[in-house]
């Protein structure tokens, strides 16, 4: 006999299938009871993104249950590099959490452009990163990007700060 026969199913599995389509379930009918609202800017409303993503989970919901009764498993560890005998490196931890406390603290008074790029550029320095300049440029890259594509994309407005009236 294969290793794959002679393998114990994961049953545990089943209840990630299960979790996927109560949560598919619950979009589906929470979406179902969105009223219909159109315009002529969007003339289908809002139902249709979440009864797509809603059936969607249904779907991959069940292609994972197969998957599974087939004897389908994912190798345990097989691409992560990390050494679970290692203790936590608290001072990544805590720079991180320093980098997300700043832009919290900043977001309203300097703006989102500015947190952001805070965020982003702490982000990169509490994970290593030591090309301070350049992570710089790409930090208020992002936080600009981020930025329009809220406004411009979906219609949400981050707070501009100081910058109010320049953006």
């Amino acid at each position: 006999m294969t290793e794959a026969a002679t393998r114990r199913p994961d049953r545990a599995q089943y209840g990630v299938c299960g979790f996927l389509a109560v949560v598919g379930v619950l979009v589906i009918v929470d979406a179902a009871r969105l009223r219909h609202i159109a315009n002529s800017n969007d003339p289908i409303g809002p139902k249709p993104v979440p009864m797509v993503l809603g059936v969607l989970l249904l779907v991959v919901a069940v292609l994972y249950a197969v998957d599974v009764a087939r004897g389908g498993t994912g190798e345990a560890e097989a691409g992560e590099d990390v050494d679970p005998t290692l203790p936590v490196d608290w001072k990544t931890v805590l720079l991180l959490v320093g980098a997300f406390v700043v832009n919290l603290a900043l977001i309203e008074p300097l703006g989102w452009v500015i947190s952001g790029t805070l965020l982003f550029w702490g982000s990169a320095f509490a994970l290593g990163s030591r090309h301070h300049i350049r992570n710089l440029f790409i930090a208020a890259a992002l936080a600009l990007i981020t930025f329009y594509a809220f406004a411009i994309g979906l219609g949400v407005n981050l707070p501009a700060g100081v910058l109010q009236g320049i953006l």
